[in-house]
Order: structure tokens, then C-alpha cells, then sequence
């Protein structure tokens, strides 16, 4: 699941000269890039090898198996036709590994995020506005069009998580998950046979004073094909509420960005990118120490997000209402089923991982309105590897794409 640079994506075969054309036409993040439908493939004249090329690339990187895509593509062959070869064959012809193959005929894996055909991606945008009225009308269009999508986009997401994780959704709630609109965070049972007990977390959600004066470096951009790296050229510092001044934003508070847990977390995320797009909502992550290789590790391979220093550790106080909320690696994890529970489910995505960092700082998430709205939502981690529910995340976007809305309709 990850490497989200787009010349990664593409990789040394037939879609490698049209990046320029993908950029000129917006194509230029991968999650947006794997949203192409065959319209779109038509409208930017894709050959069939390149429509098969793209949509083979998509399968393999939401298996996190992206090492083998130039060495399939080489063999011409389109998805469906691989996915007929036996085992032995896939495993002598192009070197794929037991396991590797076992997750490449498995086609129930799957990071595709369902988006409504209204949806206005870059190209379809352009062809629908040769044939508009006027530039005017065409906004306006487009406008209504973001809108509609964004509540469907987000009403989809939810259900595709509900279906995929509703067992353990089933159980979280019979054994007290809280969710107040405001904070959620997932039970933490006592550990040692209750010998342990979990670090005690906050019920209410953090103040926005305790927010708005945080001072913040940005390490990195939001990623597009080409750009450099901020961590080359220093950033100076800023306050946090420039982020959100004039568009809500999404902050990921990552606890280690070399864990496996947070790094499939930051990937789940970030795969949403559209969704968040046609919402209106940026993509921060938020980093508490900053080691340069990590953050180049980290960025755009698993968020190809902004990421910015909070060398204070203000908002991961602010998570745990006023002080940092830690566990010990031995309690916290080893002797924790359900932070094993989550360790297993990052595993099973095939991400790599370091342990370089301090690692026993929790994490969260919180949403952020425009300008002085206030924090709608915020996320603990209260198990190591906790994940902000997705559809729950949406769910709260779209609540305020849709006052927003009713806003503009009354003006």
C-alpha cells in the first residue's frame, strides 16, 4: 500500500511518458491517479497496454506488491489474464515469492475507495466544460457537482467500512466505545489480568485556545510530481491556525512515523485523498520529533500529505488534556491483545517498518474547522495502533460540508 510518488507509481513502463500529460490534465497524486475510470483513460487516448498497464499497477499497489509491476507489465499481459496463471507459474516466470502470490490472486484485498460516477475528476471536468454555456455557468456546475458527490462520497466510504470491519465495530461498541460527536477513542481493557490498567484519557474534546498559538514547522508539502522536498530548505516557524485559516483540515497526529501501525494508518487516510478533496478538506500530519531520514521515509511513500514539526508536543498534550499520553512499550504492547490486535492488522498490509524514534507518545486525529470554527472532532490512541475510524471521519467532514452549504443557500 504504499509509495505514493507518482513516478514510483508509473514506474520505467508505457505510462512513464505520459506524467507530464497527467499533470497538465491534475492526474497528479496517486490516489487520484487510481480513480481513473475508462472515460478518462479515453478522453487522455490511453492504448489498451496502458489502460491495462494502469489498471494491473492499481491492483498491485493496493496489495503492496508494486516490486513486481514493471517485470508483469514487461509481459504484456492484461490483470485478468495474470490472474488465470497457476501459481508455479507466477512464482517461476516472474520470481514472485509464496506469500506474494497468495496475496496476488487473493482479490478480495482491496484499498479502492468507491467515488459516485458524478464525481468530477480533472479530466472530466475539462470535457464537460468545452460544451458548457459559459466559464461562469461551468463553476457554478462544478460547484453543485463537488457538493453532491462530497455527501455521496462520504455516505459510500462509511458503508464500505462499516461492511469491511463491522465485526469489530460490533464488539467496540458492546464493550463501551464512546462517541460523543466530538471525541472518540476505543476501549483499553486492563492488562496482567488486571494487574495493569490502561492510562486513563479525556472525555471532552481539547479547547481550540489550547490549539490556535501552537508553534509549527512545515517539513514537507502537499506531494505533487516533482516537487522538492521542504526539509532541503528550512522552514521558518508559524502558528497551527494559519493551517486551518482558510480551509478545515484533517490533522493525523503521528505517533512514530517509522511504526507499521502508523504508517498504515497515514496510507489508509491518505487513499481517501478525493474523498477529502471533493469535501473541501486538506491532509496534515503531524510529527513530534524530526529525524530528516524519517521524514523522507515517510514522505510521499506513505503520506503524500503536508507534515509539519510540532517540536512542543502541543497537540499530542492537547490529545491527552494537557499532559502527553504514554505507555510503556512492555504494558502498553507486549502484554496489550488489543495493541497486537492492531500491530497484526498493519502487518497483513506488507508496509515496511523501523523502530528509530520515540515511540511512546500516543497519537490522534483531530478535525479542525475553518478559521475560528473550532475543533469539530478528535481521535485518542488510547491501544497502540488505534485507528480513527474512517467512515466516522467523513461522517464528521460531510456534517460540515453540509452546513457550509446551507450557509452559501441562505446568503
Amino acid at each position: 500500500m504504499g509509495s505514493y510518488s507518482v513516478e514510483e507509481f508509473v514506474g520505467d513502463g508505457t505510462l512513464k511518458g505520459l506524467i507530464p500529460k497527467l499533470v497538465e490534465e491534475g492526474w497528479d497524486d496517486v490516489p487520484t491517479l487510481k480513480m481513473m475510470n475508462f472515460q478518462d483513460m479515453d478522453h487522455m487516448k490511453f492504448t489498451q497496454h496502458q489502460k491495462d498497464a494502469l489498471e494491473l499497477r492499481s491492483y498491485l499497489h493496493d496489495r503492496s506488491l508494486m516490486e513486481y509491476a514493471d517485470r508483469l507489465e514487461v509481459s504484456r499481459m492484461s490483470l485478468a489474464e495474470l490472474l488465470t496463471l497457476s501459481t508455479s507459474t507466477l512464482a517461476t516466470q516472474f520470481d514472485m515469492k509464496r506469500g506474494h502470490v497468495a496475496r496476488f490472486i487473493d482479490r478480495t484485498i482491496t484499498c479502492h475507495v468507491p467515488i459516485p460516477p458524478s464525481h468530477s475528476f480533472p479530466a472530466r471536468e475539462r470535457t464537460l466544460s468545452s460544451i458548457s454555456r459559459s466559464t461562469q455557468d461551468n463553476e457554478a456546475s462544478r460547484d453543485l457537482r463537488r457538493k453532491q458527490s462530497a455527501i455521496s462520497s462520504a455516505k459510500q466510504s462509511s458503508k464500505q467500512e462499516e461492511s469491511t470491519d463491522k465485526s469489530r465495530s460490533d464488539v467496540i461498541r458492546k464493550e463501551g466505545y464512546v462517541f460523543k460527536g466530538i471525541v472518540a477513542s476505543e476501549p483499553a481493557d486492563p492488562r496482567l489480568c488486571g494487574c495493569v490498567q490502561p492510562p486513563p484519557v479525556v472525555d471532552s474534546v481539547a479547547p481550540y485556545s489550547t490549539i490556535e498559538n501552537i508553534s509549527v514547522q512545515k517539513l514537507t508539502p502537499e506531494y505533487k510530481v516533482g516537487m522538492h522536498r521542504l526539509v532541503e530548505a528550512k522552514a521558518p516557524p508559524m502558528r497551527a491556525s494559519e493551517l486551518w485559516r482558510d480551509q478545515p483540515v484533517v490533522l493525523l497526529c503521528i505517533r512514530r512515523p517509522g511504526c507499521i501501525m502508523c504508517r498504515a494508518e497515514a496510507h489508509q487516510l491518505y487513499a481517501r485523498k478525493p474523498v477529502f478533496d471533493a469535501l473541501g478538506f486538506q491532509l496534515i500530519a503531524v510529527l513530534h520529533e524530526q529525524i530528516e531520514q524519517e521524514v523522507r521515509d515517510f514522505w510521499p511513500r506513505y503520506w503524500g500529505g503536508v507534515v509539519v514539526l510540532d517540536q512542543g508536543k502541543d497537540f499530542f498534550k492537547a490529545l491527552g488534556g494537557g499532559d502527553l499520553l504514554k505507555d510503556k512499550f512492555l504494558t502498553g504492547f507486549v502484554f496489550n491483545p488489543r495493541a497486537i490486535a492492531n500491530y497484526k492488522r498493519a502487518k497483513s498490509t506488507g508496509l515496511d517498518q523501523n523502530f528509530r524514534g520515540e515511540g511512546e507518545i500516543k497519537g490522534g486525529l483531530f478535525i479542525v474547522g475553518r478559521g475560528k470554527t473550532g475543533i469539530a472532532y478528535q481521535f485518542i490512541e488510547r491501544n497502540f495502533g488505534d485507528w480513527a475510524p474512517i467512515g466516522e471521519v467523513i461522517d464528521i467532514c460531510s456534517q460540515f460540508q453540509n452546513e457550509w452549504s446551507a450557509q452559501e443557500e441562505s446568503v
